[in-house]
């Protein structure tokens, strides 16, 4: 596992959080996912091996956010 922090443009609420927290957290080989809307960013450990970084990334963006 590795852990990665990203920053996250367009969180500002409680609900972005949710929403964060939730697109990252269905990926498989996440665990420990953090999501600080203060500091706008995601905090996660992942497996490169079941999960490439772009695919979090994708589904951060996919949730309607802008990924740093």
């Amino acid at each position: 596992m590795e852990k990665k922090t990203l920053k996250v443009e367009g969180m500002s609420c409680e609900h972005c959080i949710r929403a964060v927290n939730n697109a990252v957290s269905a990926l498989p080989g996440l665990a420990e996912v953090s999501v600080d809307l203060k500091g706008g960013t995601v905090s996660f450990n992942y497996d490169p091996a079941k999960t490439p970084l772009e695919t979090v990334q994708a589904a951060i963006v996919d949730a309607g956010y802008e990924v740093q």
